[in-house]
This record gives C-alpha cells, structure tokens and sequence, in this order.
C-alpha cells in the first residue's frame, strides 16, 4: 500500500464530483464540513465549536450503488481519502478526517427498504435505512431483526454492518455478525461485489467477514440482507436480583448461558455504574437484569432456568416491572444527545466507555485490574465523578466488560481527549490483552485503538494487511481507522 497523495486540490474535487455526481448531491456549507470531521468521539470539542482536526473538501450524499462506484473510483484514481459513513453514530474517531480534503461519502439517502421476505425469513435493505424504521415496519407484521443497540433511533444498515454492531439482545439472536445473510459493497476502486444469501455454505472462508467489521477502511456497504425472527412481546419475562459483588453476577450470567439457555438480555452493572441507572432500588449493590423472549414455552423454560440459579446465590428479588420500566427508556436518540451536550456546557461533565471482552475465567480479573490500576495510578481520579462497569453480552466461552467513566472537566476544551480519554481508555485497553481478551468487544478500532491493533491480532495481522493490500492498495480507504498510522491514535 502507497502513501497517497491527492493529484487534486480542494477546488478541482468538488468541480469534479459536481460534475460527476450532480449539484444536488454535493455539499460544501463549510459548518457541515466542520461537523463532518468528527464523530461522537470529540463532543466535548464539538460541543465548543472547536474542530482542530483536517476539514473534508465535500459531502457526497450517494442515493444509488452507482454513486458510490462512481465516487470511490474517481478517488481512488486521484489518491483522495474517503470517510465512508451513515447513521453518523460512531464513538471512535472512524468517522474522523484524519486527512487535508477527504471527501465524506454519504449513505443516508440510499433508504429503500429492497424487500421483506417472511416465507424465508430475511430481509434486504440499502444502506441509509434507519434500523427504527426497518424494526417499525417489521413489528406491523409481526416480524423483528432481534437488533437493538442503544443508538437505534439513529442508526442505520451501512454503519452497523461497518462496525460490527450489537444490540441489547444479543444473548438471544447475536450481534450483526450472526444476522447478515448477503450483502452488496463497493471497494476501493469503484468495484462492485454482491454476496449471495443462502442458509449456509462451505465454499472456502466466509467473505462476509471481509466487509462486516470493516469500517470504511477496505469498502462501502452499499445493501444488507439480514434474518428476521418473529416478534412476540406479549411473552417478554423481566428480572432482576441485587448481589454483594462482581464476581458473584459473573458466575450468575455464566452459569445460566453454559446451561445452554439464551435470555435475550443477560448484564451485570456494578454498584458505581449501577447507581447512575438504577439509583431508586440498587443499594450499592450489584444488579443482575435479564430478560427472557421469544416463544412461551422457551420463555418459561428460560425463567425458570434464571431463577433457579439465582436462588443459588444471595441475593434480594428486584421487582420485574422496575425493570421494564427502565428498558423502555434506555436508547438513545437525538434528544438525549442534546441533554447530554447542554450537561457538557454548563456543568463542565462527560462520560466515556470503553468496551473489552475476555473469556469467564479471566473477566472479573480484567474487571479488578482496571479498578485498581485507575484508582491507584490514574493523576486525576479525583475529578471522576463515576467509574464503573457493565456486563451486557454474554457468550458461550466468555462475556464483555463495558467500562464506563464520567468526570468534571478541569482544563481546556482542546486539553480533555488527552487528560482523561487517552490514559483510563489505555488502561482499560492494557489490562485487556494482557489478560488474554479482546481490546475491542463492539465498537470497533477506529482511529484511536490503531495503536494496538499489532497487540490485538498478532501474528494474524498478515491477514488484515493482506485484506488492505488487496482492496485498497492505494490507500484511500479512512487512513487511520483499524490499520495504524505512525504516531496517531491513543497510545500515551
């Protein structure tokens, strides 16, 4: 791979793609530019105007698979970055411009939902349809994609695919991974490649893989097939249980899906990140909360399951409606990002998380660790006003470890990322790989983990550099994000 640089300047780009594309898919406001160098990762900055980093020379809004072919092969032809992005809802710099007039290609407008085929149970969509709108219009028919992260009412197919998202119910019907079934993308050089859907096949590794967790740095996830399950709310089974500990919940989680039950929720918050949520019933104790759905028997058969392995521990019996209640208020939507944005303005307060995994035997060490690690060696702990954790996603081997860190900022604007974010995200990353998990459950690298992507993947890095080199020899495709870049990123 080459390090490109662009035979065009910004003037020539955008006279170009005008002419390519059509006036009305173009978008050069220059606040809209400044807003589209960054992601959620900087809004602390953001939220003070301040943008410091490379300003993109044009949006491009593609409204068909031409457009992205189309754009990506006038890009890479002359060596011109591009963000690939979507729903807009990535929390790790993927969707920064780490490079001087990158052009931002835009999938928001490609929102036909293509069909809904309940006789196989799938279906296919472009990239820019909402994941709220798509479960909407399944729910009326009494269908749902099982896929429910919190950033639901803004996310949509092309980035959830990019990113390798997860959803609150993954215990039960997986991450995206599980449910894409086929897929449309374009590469680097404006290439179009489909992937069939088919119920399984054994013709060599699977090539989903190649583009589902790719982040903008290999393609642009243009159409997305993925299963559908049917939706039978009416059956949904609440619980949850207070317990004196961490380790205590692990063994809760762990014992009831090695049972070989599947609760569609399986999570344990700490006292600290228990408090934020649960502040009217937790007690300074540590909250187990699952939930049990699908058919009625399965659902009584898992209940039934959940109880009885939680009678084997102490604990106390929350009441189930308490955490329905709290359920149907924890997504997150526009509305809540402008609390969260007045909270950064007037109080000078802000929460990052960090999510890692590691298999059951090692999980409440990494848990320990951080804990430690922060509280003993971090200089400004005394500005934190939370640190916590949570276990949300739960697996046969092993589970993830969701940290959450809020704290009151005592510097600059311009000052923040590095005072807090770059040490307790380091720590929190560290103590994960040396502990045998993964630094990265479900939010991808992004440009601010590359540091430690050798670390994470060792001697399987060949294969990821094999992928670049193979569908972006160039280099156009979101320089920085995944694959590392000498001297950017987090790593102190």
């Amino acid at each position: 791979m080459i390090d490109s640089i662009a035979t065009l300047d910004r003037s020539q780009i955008v006279e170009q793609l005008t002419a390519l594309v059509g006036a009305d898919k173009i978008e050069i406001d220059e606040q809209a530019l400044r807003e589209a160098s960054v992601d959620r990762f900087k809004k602390y900055q953001s939220v003070h105007g301040i943008y410091d980093g490379p300003i993109p020379a044009v949006i491009v809004y593609a409204e068909s698979t031409a457009d992205v072919s189309a754009v990506l092969a006038f890009a890479n032809e002359h060596l011109i970055n591009v963000v690939p992005r979507t729903g807009r809802t990535g929390t790790e710099g993927g969707l920064e411009t780490s490079v001087a007039d990158t052009i931002v290609l835009d999938g928001s407008r490609m929102t036909r939902i293509v069909s809904i085929d309940e006789t196989n149970m799938q279906v296919t969509v472009e990239a820019g349809v909402p994941l709220q709108h798509l479960e909407d219009t399944l729910r009326e028919q009494g269908l749902t994609t099982g896929h429910s992260p919190q950033s639901k009412p803004l996310a949509q197919y092309g980035g959830l695919v990019a990113t390798r998202s997860i959803g609150q119910f993954s215990t039960l019907y997986g991450a995206i991974e599980d449910m894409v079934m086929g897929l449309e993308a374009v590469f680097a050089d404006g290439s179009v490649t489909r992937i069939k859907s088919v119920p399984r096949r054994a013709a060599g590794p699977d090539i989903r893989h190649v583009i589902i967790g790719n982040e903008g740095a290999l393609c642009f996830v243009t159409e997305v097939t993925v299963k559908v399950f049917r939706y039978q709310p009416e059956n949904n089974v609440f619980h949850g249980a207070l317990v004196d500990d961490m380790d205590t919940g692990i063994a809760i989680l762990r014992e009831v899906v090695t049972n070989g039950f599947r609760p569609s929720v399986a999570r344990l918050y700490s006292p600290e990140d228990a408090n934020q949520h649960f502040a009217h019933f937790s007690n300074g104790k540590c909250v187990v909360v699952f939930v049990a759905e699908g058919p009625a028997g399965i659902v009584r058969a898992t209940s039934d399951e959940i109880d009885r392995v939680i009678a084997q521990h102490p604990h106390e019996t929350v009441d189930p409606s308490l955490i329905e209640a709290w359920f149907d208020n924890l997504n997150w939507g526009q509305d809540k990002i402008d609390a969260e944005k007045r909270v950064m303005l007037e109080q000078k307060r802000l929460g990052y998380t960090t999510e890692v995994s590691a298999d059951w035997s090692q999980v409440g060490k990494v848990y320990d660790s951080v804990m430690h690690r922060i509280r003993t060696e971090y200089p400004y702990a005394a500005d934190l006003t939370m640190l916590g954790g949570h276990s949300s996603h739960s697996y046969q081997t092993g589970t993830n470890m969701y940290f959450v860190y809020d704290y009151e900022i005592d510097c600059e604007p311009t000052e923040e990322i590095e005072k807090y974010h770059v040490p307790l995200n380091a720590i929190i990353v560290e103590e994960a790989l040396r502990h045998g998990g993964s630094m990265v459950h479900h939010h991808g690298i992004g440009k601010y983990r590359t540091p430690w992507t050798l670390d994470e993947h060792g001697t399987a890095y060949a294969i990821l550099a094999g992928l670049k080199a193979q569908f972006d020899p160039n280099g156009i495709m979101n320089k920085g994000t995944i694959y590392p870049v000498e001297g950017a990123g987090l790593r102190p």
